[in-house]
């Protein structure tokens, strides 16, 4: 059982930056591939990005790229989102999950362990 734990949400102006963090409990963490989905209230869960076993695999969803960049570090067990240019619309809770498919997907169902989530608000 993989537990996770998200960190780094809270308020911040438009254009401004945030870094997430999501630490793993498991220390096979190096076996999965992360991802960040993110849910705003009344909406979906959507896919934002994910990452391989190994860091060299990444993907992300069109509303993110070249905003959000996505990187581990399995050494800490540890997966970050960093977001730049943020947006009003980018306001979501935001969860890490872990996949057993190392390279990773982009489907909520993909995913086998997530974490509670950490609240983003973007103000305009």
């Amino acid at each position: 059982q993989v537990q996770l734990v998200e960190s780094g949400g809270g308020l911040v102006q438009a254009g401004g930056s945030l870094r997430l963090s999501c630490a793993a409990s498991e220390r096979t963490f190096s076996r999965y591939a992360m991802g960040w989905f993110r849910q705003a209230p009344g909406k979906e869960r959507e896919f934002v990005a994910s990452i391989s076993w190994n860091g060299g695999s990444t993907f992300y969803a069109a509303s993110v790229k070249g905003r959000f960049t996505v990187s581990r570090d399995n050494a800490k067990n540890t997966v970050y989102l960093r977001m730049n240019s943020l947006k009003p619309e980018d306001t979501a809770v935001y969860f890490c999950a872990a996949d057993t498919n190392p390279w990773g997907a982009a489907g909520v169902p993909d995913y086998e362990y997530w974490g509670q989530g950490t609240q983003v608000i973007v103000s305009a």
